[in-house]
């Protein structure tokens, strides 16, 4: 297949687009980092960079929590309204096979279950529990302490920060398209993605890159909250085979079709600061009791009908994966 890749000079588009030339496709880059103009959000050049293009693999996005809602135009614009560029030229050029860069974020807190009332969805956690060191959520019919583990794919969207109010919207425009097209759209919900070429030292990096880069520096990682978030941290170049694993698959035409994808392995953040600590030598996590408003607590991956549709399997250990991104650093 010859595939589009959005986003195909960074982080994890830059994985995908070696995954898919050692499968034996060919990727096509459309990335403003590698090609000044290539706009996903300009129609034109997004319309001739389809030209003979079979699938698209739609990486391109503004990532990560920044700076809040002051950021929401800059994130509506370069993930939805991007998004709906790319599928209304995708509709005029004919191509029919998408696979979008989806994100757990879309569930907000993840599956917690209540010894008295099974499985509940906590409401956002408020500023005086997070201030006075009351991280866990409780539960919102008796106030007990609830039991996290992991969510599946049927579990109702509950975005609760703008990055994430915007990927969910990219997934509705991806459904919309499916549905007036009769393509195949698949949604890879990612988890905590690491590996080479993780973007370092701006607001909008994961809190593996923060980590890596305080320790670059000879200093303590910073671990916000108690350090106990659970969280699954999987290897980009993992993630990067599951996209090729969705575009070769067999897919619903006029549907979007969902995967979370995750190691399977829930970990804390404390567990990857000190991983990380260890593997460059540097001085212990420090835990701040500082948090985000837009943080959730725990959230991990059920991934497993990723592997059962489309046999797909995590091959990067975390303890080999961790020393690997350390030594980039």
């Amino acid at each position: 297949m010859r595939v589009l890749v959005t986003g195909g000079a960074g982080f994890i588009g830059s994985h995908v687009v070696e995954a898919l030339r050692a499968g034996g496709h060919e990727p096509v880059v459309f990335d403003v980092r590698a090609h000044p103009g290539a706009d996903v959000r300009d129609a034109d050049a997004v319309a001739r960079a389809l030209l003979g293009v079979d699938a698209v693999c739609h990486q391109a996005a503004m990532v990560g929590l920044g700076e809040g809602v002051a950021d929401a135009p800059e994130y509506v614009s370069r993930n939805d309204l991007g998004t709906a560029v790319l599928v209304a030229a995708m509709a005029a050029a004919g191509v029919r096979r998408l696979v979008l860069a989806g994100s757990m974020v879309v569930y907000g807190e993840g599956r917690y279950v209540c010894p008295r009332h099974g499985v509940v969805r906590p409401g956002p956690r408020a500023v005086a529990d997070l201030a006075a060191g009351r991280f866990e959520p409780r539960c919102p019919r008796c106030g007990a302490e609830l039991v996290p583990g992991p969510v599946g794919e049927d579990a109702p969207a509950d975005p609760r920060n703008v990055y994430a109010a915007t990927k969910l919207a990219q997934e509705h425009l991806a459904a919309a398209w499916a549905r007036g097209t009769g393509g195949a759209a698949v949604s890879l919900r990612y988890h905590n993605v690491y590996g080479p070429r993780m973007p370092r030292d701006t607001p909008y990096a994961g809190v593996a890159s923060f980590f890596r880069s305080a320790l670059a520096h000879g200093r303590a990682p910073r671990v916000f909250e108690d350090g106990r978030q659970r969280r699954d941290f999987v290897h980009v170049r993992d993630v990067a085979r599951a996209n090729v694993a969705a575009l070769e698959a067999a897919a619903a035409p006029g549907a979007l079709t969902v995967y979370n994808t995750g190691s399977g392995e829930p970990r804390t953040v404390g567990d990857l600061a000190r991983a990380l600590a260890a593997a460059c030598g540097g001085p212990e996590p420090v835990v701040t009791g500082e948090y985000r408003l837009g943080d959730v607590r725990h959230i991990t991956a059920d991934s497993s009908r990723l592997r059962s549709a489309l046999g797909w399997q995590p091959r990067v250990p975390f303890a080999e994966g961790i020393r690997e991104f350390a030594r980039e650093g």
